[in-house]
């Protein structure tokens, strides 16, 4: 007899996907703050010498917006974790939204967030 292929993610395979994404989220939020605060804090000296101020202002600067970037690209992890809760909600997490194919496990594992399978992304970059 011939086995049909698995189409859907079981509730109890859910809840396993929902408690790894949600330590992820937590741990995202987390460093999300940390960045913010850290680019609040990196205003520099004020007691350097006229001749080193212009370079402070400088890496001060260079420092704010990698600050920035990092922190923007945190909160599109943030927000691509959220939208895989409510995938997991929708009972529609684990489908690959281009193949319609079951992504695997160890993909989702690596990568919570992700909405398609190695097949499909592989075939972006052809």
């Amino acid at each position: 007899m011939e086995q049909k292929e698995k189409t859907y993610y079981t509730d109890e395979e859910l809840q396993d996907f929902k408690e790894v994404i949600l330590k992820k989220l937590e741990s995202a939020k987390s460093e999300l703050k940390d960045l913010i605060e850290s680019g609040n804090n990196s205003n520099g000296t004020d007691d350097t010498g006229s001749v080193y101020k212009t370079m402070e202002d400088g890496n001060s600067t260079l420092l704010k917006e990698n600050i920035s970037q990092l922190a923007s690209r945190q909160k599109k992890f943030i927000d691509n974790l959220e939208h895989a809760l409510l995938r997991i909600e929708n009972k529609t997490y684990g489908i690959c939204k281009v193949t319609g194919k079951l992504i695997p496990k160890e993909r989702l594992m690596a990568v919570p967030h992700t909405t398609q399978s190695m097949e499909a992304k592989l075939k972006q970059y052809k």
